[in-house]
């Protein structure tokens, strides 16, 4: 499914959002500095609409391999 950007969208995230980045079609968690970042912010290449928040420490996603499976389940 495709969207386009919704009211509270935003470039900068915090640890654990889940969103939606309409620009380039994809699912993105957010756990950590992005090339996009400025400092220790955690930013979005452009805004995204956020879609929900990790329950666990997001810094686990840091060991993630590229190209793991990752499982999502509503709360």
């Amino acid at each position: 499914m495709k969207t386009g950007l919704e009211q509270g969208s935003r470039e900068v995230v915090l640890a654990g959002e889940l969103g939606y980045w309409p620009t380039g079609h994809a699912f993105c968690i957010f756990f950590g500095p992005t090339p996009a970042s400025r400092g220790d912010e955690i930013r979005a290449a452009s805004a995204v609409n956020i879609i929900g928040k990790v329950s666990g420490d997001p810094k686990a996603f840091l060991k993630a391999k590229d190209g793991a499976k990752v499982t999502l389940e509503k709360a």
